[in-house]
């Protein structure tokens, strides 16, 4: 059984996912294929619109969510941090080539960048952030460099994928037919598996 997750490592939301998907995932017995996609162009290309854009009550409405689950969940979070937004793409590529190298945690990778970004007030541009998290989850840092083409091919061609799947924002889950949006809906992905959340 497979769980593609698309996410982005800039994205609060998938920040506050947490590592529930992981649990879950292994509460199943399924595998988590992880899919970096650029956020805002998902949004032009699917009816969204990129949070610079949106009316100031929405923006207000966000921040004040953003502390809610933030509360309910226990996971830090800066409401403003330092680094964004930022170029997510460098983290994207490491995600994508730590995926194909395999061998070390790749959702305690994922969530250590956007911890860095949400909570850490780090800039996960930044190579050294990149190789820190890296070889803190069991990956070669080197990854961070090697990986750049076939990271940037499979970013653009990611973002057709999510298109072609049904996806419009992040993070979304899809398993077989049935899709999720949002990190408060894994409990409904987590019924359908069958699993406890």
């Amino acid at each position: 059984m497979r769980i593609d997750y698309y996410l982005s490592a800039i994205s609060p939301w998938c920040y506050l996912a947490g590592q529930r998907l992981e649990e879950i995932a292994a509460r199943a017995g399924a595998e988590i294929c992880y899919i970096p996609v650029d956020p805002v162009q998902l949004f032009a290309r699917t009816g969204g619109v990129a949070l610079a854009d949106r009316h100031e009550n929405r923006k207000a409405y966000r921040l004040q969510e953003l502390r809610r689950h933030s509360a309910h969940l226990g996971l830090p979070l800066t409401l403003r941090p330092a680094h964004f937004p930022t170029n997510a793409a460098p983290a994207a590529y490491a995600i994508i080539a730590a995926q194909a190298a395999g061998g070390g945690d790749l959702g305690g990778l994922v969530h250590a960048l956007m911890r860095a970004c949400w909570a850490e007030e780090k800039n996960i541009a930044e190579d050294d952030v990149i190789r820190a998290a890296l070889e803190a989850h069991g990956f070669d840092p080197g990854l961070a460099d090697r990986g750049l083409f076939v990271g940037a091919e499979t970013y653009g061609r990611n973002l057709e994928d999510a298109v072609a799947a049904g996806v419009f924002g992040v993070p979304f889950y899809i398993v077989g037919d049935e899709r999720f949006w949002g990190q408060d809906r894994l409990d409904f992905l987590a019924r359908h598996l069958g699993v406890s959340a």
